[in-house]
């Protein structure tokens, strides 16, 4: 079973800008970019990922992604998710590739046990089939490995988890869904970041998002605005 993990990735500035209140635009980048590093080391790092490709036209993406061996694909004419995501499934399905793994960038907790779980069921599975682990509040979808590549159509944005259930049963492709502690954390907002800083002060790790969060001195802000609002 040939797995290709896909992250679609714009751009490293002006990043996360629900983060703005609390962070400078240097400061959001350096933070993206350092989540993105996690999930692209993790992606290495899972025996049953065969390779990485990244869907962007930024240069800076770009080069991050060739750093650790990924291959880029240039985002398609028509901007956004879908449309990326949509392409990078056709791509695969034309090469050959069984399953596409759909990983955002800013999930950094995710673990190579996560994708192994989520991988476990599609090669248990009789395509077409969709495995989807959705956000904590069920509203996005984190990660979707679909067997083939091109099974089904892609519904990201709100809500994209209960819609992209609802595409999969259209298309009479199976669905099941796993939830996951790790890659269900997307970071946008001052209180996903929180649950981020809280996370790691318990894993301990020495991640280069934990490393940042440490050098931008994240869990005093936060602290102080918790102080300020009391």
């Amino acid at each position: 079973m040939t797995v290709v993990a896909v992250m679609p990735i714009k751009q490293l500035e002006n990043a996360k800008q629900r983060l703005a209140g609390m962070l400078s635009a240097a400061e959001r980048s350096e933070l993206f970019t350092a989540m993105v590093r996690d999930v692209l080391e993790t992606v290495i790092q899972c025996a049953n990922v065969d390779r990485s490709l990244v869907i962007t036209s930024d240069e800076a993406v770009a080069q991050l992604a060739l750093e650790y061996g990924a291959e880029v694909l240039p985002e398609p004419e028509t901007p956004g998710l879908i449309p990326a995501v949509t392409a990078a499934a056709e791509v695969l399905r034309e090469r050959g590739v069984e399953v596409m793994l759909f990983l955002p960038g800013d999930v950094p907790l995710v673990t190579e046990e996560e994708l192994n779980i989520v991988l476990a069921d599609i090669e248990q599975a009789t395509p077409p089939h969709m495995t989807i682990a959705p956000a904590g509040d069920l509203g996005g979808s984190n990660c979707v490995a679909c067997c083939p590549p091109d099974c089904m159509p892609f519904g990201f944005g709100v809500d994209s988890f209960r819609r992209h259930l609802r595409l999969a049963r259209e298309a009479g492709v199976a669905a099941r869904v796993t939830k996951l502690p790790g890659v269900g954390l997307d970071i946008d907002t001052p209180e996903d970041l929180a649950e981020l800083t809280k996370q790691i002060d318990q894993r301990g790790d020495d991640s280069h998002t934990g490393q940042i969060l440490k050098a931008l001195a994240i869990r005093e802000r936060l602290q102080a605005g918790t102080a300020a609002q009391a």
